[in-house]
């Protein structure tokens, strides 16, 4: 038997959109999950809603309680706090799964699609989204250290883009345009803002031309005319997607509009949770790549039936992570194991910076390919260091 007897949950000061998950069995086990976004009322959620139920449950029946915590009562079909909390524990519970049985969680769910998987840079900074603000930049910003992309992209994204194909790094992504969205609530891009948006572009192109595969990310911060007028510019840059264009991503309709004008790929969305929202897009023909996060969709449960939605529509597939470690090995699991998954998305900065002072161990990259985990389940655990550190706020639920 492996049962819950403690539900245990971390948060730094520092990080406040962070909430770290640890459930405790009777046989001996801890398994970790992660979520982002609103971590403190994520915390209320696990402790004062789920850790009730789940306390005396055996770990082994994730299927079910994946169901039950998925309820359609409260926080079903959306990427809400209580499908956040949802699939935090779901990850821990695949960590489990694979602990007990001696393997990674991409073995325990049914083998590798793959030897190793293709990542792409998502050009961020060192905190990004992860302090509690929204750093929106413009050319002028101080650069907090040598992979501070997110300034570099604005600066000088020729320069970045050597940089990163130096390290191995053979696809990369920017959000130049998010800067030109609050004027108008994204319903309005000029035709002077639209080329310098554009700009970063045509200097990836120019510094090494197509040595690189470049994405947009476009954050939902658009109406349709703004969006595909950005779409059609980008056009000439054979980008390799468009990121969240519009305001709405579950507006299968609006998408699937959107994509018949534009010859670019339309990608969405992590901001989704549950399966229904993608089998509604795909059903519309409103989607060429399937993004997640397995940290909001519902964890490893939910997640492998959206993966199965995008093998069935012949969609390839890009696991998410702009947001914390354990969410990172998560979809590199999810990226091994699928049979679509053409990416797995990292950050250069928190790779090689407060990542590691949070887990034991990160995905290995070499020449661009991250290399699968090794060890039993997740394959890392919160570090001792990190469970030192003063402010920490733990809570148990017993």
């Amino acid at each position: 038997m492996s049962i819950v007897h403690c539900v245990r949950t971390y948060r730094l000061p520092d990080r406040p959109n962070l909430i770290w998950l640890e459930l405790e069995t009777t046989d001996g086990l801890v398994g970790l999950g992660e979520t982002f976004r609103g971590a403190s009322s994520v915390e209320t959620c696990l402790h004062d809603e789920l850790a009730p139920w789940l306390l005396g449950r055996d770990t082994r029946h994730i299927e079910g309680i994946s169901r039950h915590l998925l309820t359609p009562y409260v926080g079903y079909n959306s990427s809400g706090v209580e499908v956040r909390a949802a699939s935090a524990v779901d990850l821990a519970l695949w960590d489990l799964a694979g602990q007990r049985q001696g393997v990674p969680i991409y073995q325990a769910l049914g083998g590798g699609a793959r030897a190793n998987v293709p990542v792409y840079n998502t050009c961020a900074g060192y905190a990004f989204n992860t302090n509690g603000k929204r750093r929106d930049i413009g050319v002028a910003d101080r650069s907090d250290g040598p992979y501070d992309d997110q300034v570099a992209f604005m600066r000088d994204a020729g320069a970045l883009a050597r940089s990163l194909l130096s390290e191995g790094y053979k696809a990369m992504k920017i959000w130049p345009f998010d800067i030109y969205a609050p004027a108008s609530n994204g319903h309005l891009i000029t035709l002077q803002d639209l080329e310098k948006g554009l700009e970063p572009f045509r200097l990836i192109r120019e510094a090494v031309g197509n040595k690189i595969e470049v994405m947009c990310e476009l954050h939902s911060l658009f109406g349709s005319h703004s969006a595909l007028r950005i779409c059609q510019a980008l056009e000439q840059y054979d980008v390799f997607w468009v990121e969240d264009p519009l305001c709405k991503m579950d507006d299968a309709a609006g998408l699937a509009d959107l994509r018949r004008r534009t010859r670019v790929q339309i990608c969405g969305s992590e901001t989704l949770g549950g399966l229904r929202p993608f089998r509604d897009l795909l059903a519309a023909d409103a989607l060429d790549v399937v993004m997640l996060d397995l940290a909001w969709c519902g964890g490893f449960t939910e997640g492998r039936k959206i993966a199965a939605l995008a093998q069935a529509y012949n969609r390839p597939l890009a696991p998410h992570d702009c947001t914390g470690p354990v969410t990172l090995m998560a979809g590199l699991h999810m990226a091994l194991h699928a049979p679509t998954a053409i990416y797995q998305e990292v950050v250069r900065a928190t790779l090689a910076t407060w990542y590691r002072d949070i887990v034991t161990e990160l995905p290995v990259i070499t020449d661009g390919m991250a290399q699968p985990p090794v060890m039993a389940g997740l394959g890392t655990r919160l570090q001792d260091g990190f469970k030192q550190q003063p402010g920490l706020v733990v809570r148990e639920s017993r």
